[in-house]
């Protein structure tokens, strides 16, 4: 926790992302169409109803219908689809 803290002071004091310094990921929607997830650590599920993402905090689960991935490299995931909802699962 106490970690985690100088981090967020040190981020904000150097005016670094913080995402890429707390290592949290970055979700980006593009209308309902496309979500990009950049600092993912790996799909856990892929059908064409869900997707669920594992990330740093816990997962990141997204429901809606004719998911596809668009591009998946390094750490960044940018699926396509028709979204209706993003869930996020906090790690206990």
């Amino acid at each position: 926790m106490k970690l985690n803290r100088t981090k967020q002071n040190i981020a904000n004091k150097l005016d670094l992302p913080r995402d890429v310094i707390l290592n949290v990921p970055k979700i980006t929607v593009t209308g309902h169409s496309e979500i990009i997830i950049e600092n993912h650590r790996g799909v856990a599920v892929f059908n064409e109803n869900e997707v669920k993402v594992n990330s740093g905090i816990g997962s990141i689960c997204i429901h809606g219908s004719q998911f596809e991935i668009l591009f998946m490299g390094g750490t960044t995931l940018t699926v396509g689809g028709k979204f209706k909802s993003i869930v996020y699962e906090a790690n206990e």
